[in-house]
């Protein structure tokens, strides 16, 4: 009977919606503390984060398809980055056909633990959505 849990036991570089907690078979990861350097200032996290500037989101000038445009094809092969995940992310790898179109191919989704076998149904997402990223510029 074949596994339908995916070759590699990493998380993905790239994360695939919809997003929910990873499996909690693997203890939190341990929070550590850089060894003191000599003459060094030391401020606590909280301290540090409290420092930062807080001001108004402002969306103004934001339009997804003008201010990002869409998928690019960094190295030029005919795969825009969306499809170059896929298939590097894939369990079962998709069949790469003319002008990079995905056929077939099996994901598996770290977030709610099935698999996927539908490329259409998965989304490539940013760790920050966009248009927070441009609200906070």
């Amino acid at each position: 009977m074949r596994n339908p849990r995916p070759r590699r036991q990493r998380p993905p570089r790239w994360h695939c919606w919809p997003p929910v907690s990873p499996p909690l078979s693997r203890p939190p990861p341990q929070i550590t503390t850089a060894p003191a350097r000599a003459g060094t200032d030391h401020v606590a996290l909280h301290a540090a984060v409290a420092q930062l500037p807080v001001a108004a989101e402002d969306r103004t000038g934001y339009n997804r398809a003008t201010s990002f445009g869409g998928w690019v094809d960094a190295d030029h092969d005919g795969c825009n980055t969306r499809k170059e995940v896929l298939i590097d992310e894939a369990v079962t790898a998709p069949a790469v056909t003319g002008t990079c179109t995905l056929t077939g191919g099996t994901w598996w989704s770290w977030y709610d633990d099935t698999e996927v076998d539908n490329a259409s149904a998965l989304d490539i997402d940013h760790l920050v959505p966009l248009a927070e990223a441009w609200d906070s510029k």
